[in-house]
């Protein structure tokens, strides 16, 4: 998946979240895609009543309703959006109606994560369209995926599948350093990838293990900042040449070398999604071991 996504994809540690309301048999979990025909019977309005967008948020699905304070925001700034980039909503509209038929895949994902992680609880995932400003978040009601973000519609089970797994850590702050945070992700990322078959970005991958002592020496200076040196979530600080979003790269490698020296695979999962000393995860992983200075 490009990078551009992933600058816009947002995710939220939930750890806060009441997990217990939340369906523990991945065969029970919900899909809902009714936000979709909604937001294109407004679209298609557009030209005959002032903002049909108010309709479209108003009587929206819960997960929509969350995804207006911090990404769509209000139906004029909705509208605005769809008027200034109305070609890239139509270049998804074929794609957005096929979401049922991904569903089956996406549930299998499901399945194949309570394998590795028995305590799993599967939210209810929202389809929605948005503001082009985010692939995916979490809330209290569940995983919510901006449609509108990708070009491609056959990425969302496995943007799903990285979602699901941010719903199921529990780490013991929100406010992370550049190691703690770039573990989150990687950590999304390897088990994303455990039970999807593949990780979200090919460029950050292909560029890292391609440069990979020289990112390792780099990273151990600054894991501790809380400064993301352009290394997470956007351009400021990324030094010229690089793809960005390396940091979910080095948090993958982290958690891959610590699944690999485990010899109870499903344990190991479980560590990943329960961390509460992320140096000690660093340091047990033996990554950036021969990097770190004592």
């Amino acid at each position: 998946m490009k990078y551009l996504f992933r600058i816009m994809l947002i995710l939220t540690s939930v750890s806060g979240y009441a997990q217990s309301a939340f369906e523990t048999d991945p065969l029970k979990a919900k899909f809902i895609t009714t936000d979709i025909p909604h937001f294109w019977e407004a679209f298609d309005r557009m030209d005959s009543e002032k903002n049909p967008f108010t309709d479209y948020l108003k009587e929206g699905s819960a997960g929509l309703k969350d995804f207006i304070k911090y990404r769509i925001e209000s139906p004029k700034n909705l509208l605005k959006t769809v008027r200034q980039r109305k070609e890239d909503y139509e270049r998804i509209r074929s794609g957005s109606y096929k979401i049922d038929s991904l569903t089956g895949q996406i549930r299998e994902f499901y399945v194949n994560f309570k394998t590795l992680y028995e305590e799993a609880v599967f939210p209810v995932t929202y389809f929605v369209i948005g503001a082009f400003n985010s692939g995916g978040t979490s809330t209290d009601n569940g995983l919510i995926i901006g449609v509108e973000m990708q070009t491609n519609i056959e990425n969302i089970p496995y943007i799903v599948a990285h979602e699901l797994i941010h719903f199921n850590q529990h780490y013991p702050h929100k406010k992370f350093t550049l190691l703690e945070q770039s573990v989150m992700e990687g950590s999304a990322d390897f088990i994303g990838e455990l039970i999807s078959g593949r990780h979200l970005d090919d460029q950050a991958f292909s560029y890292g293990n391609a440069h990979e002592e020289q990112l390792c020496s780099e990273f151990v200076e600054i894991m501790d900042d809380d400064s993301y040196h352009g290394w997470l979530y956007g351009t400021k600080g990324k030094k010229k040449g690089r793809p960005n979003d390396l940091g979910y790269w080095m948090g993958y490698k982290i958690c891959e070398s610590y699944y690999n020296k485990s010899n109870n695979k499903k344990q190991s999962v479980s560590d990943m999604l329960n961390i509460n000393d992320f140096k000690k995860f660093l340091a047990k992983s033996g990554y950036l071991s021969q990097y770190v200075h004592n």
